[in-house]
């Protein structure tokens, strides 16, 4: 049970990294630091002194370009990939008590998966919110997320499996929205 749900916190967090990349690996970091959490062997680096300047740095840039629109739309095709690899790392460092290849397939496949799919998924809210002029709102909502959901995940590790369950309710009604074909009649 221990090994489900500590994949379902790497996934969870993966996911978060699709609002804003760097965030949760800053979250995860501090917690590493603070000695409130341990990862799995090799993985601790997470929490240094040099990871954490990086991961701040890089979070208050990113935080700040999105409020500005162009740049943040450009932003997000760059964060595309990082999201991706944010993912594979975070569900990486929670799940190491299993064969290095079952460990890294569910990496790259669960967490690179699910952080590209929500990031896919943010991305396109973001774009139609430029149209309307709603970036600002909908990039303190990314920031929100980004930071209060990763701080309840490691608080309370079994609101990972609510956050995956509420994540894919989404994913499947933004599924049938955008994809499902329309019935003949």
């Amino acid at each position: 049970m221990e090994t489900i749900l500590a994949v379902c916190i790497g996934l969870a967090l993966s996911a978060t990294t699709g609002f804003r990349v760097f965030t949760p690996l800053l979250i995860t970091g501090i917690f590493v630091r603070a000695d409130w959490l341990s990862l799995s062997e090799g993985f601790s680096w997470i929490g240094s002194t040099p990871a954490l300047i990086a991961f701040a740095i890089a979070t208050v840039l990113e935080v700040s370009v999105n409020y500005i629109p162009a740049v943040g739309s450009f932003m997000k095709v760059l964060e595309t990939p990082l999201a991706a690899l944010a993912g594979i790392l975070l569900t990486a460092s929670f799940i190491g008590d299993m064969s290095p290849f079952l460990e890294w397939s569910i990496a790259i496949i669960g967490g690179g998966g699910i952080a590209s799919a929500s990031h896919a998924a943010v991305a396109s809210v973001k774009g139609a919110s430029e149209t309307v002029l709603m970036s600002p709102v909908v990039a303190g909502i990314e920031d929100a997320t980004a930071t209060t959901v990763p701080i309840l995940i490691l608080i309370v590790p079994v609101l990972a499996i609510v956050f995956l369950v509420v994540l894919a309710i989404v994913f499947l009604k933004l599924y049938r929205k955008f994809f499902s074909r329309p019935r003949a009649a």
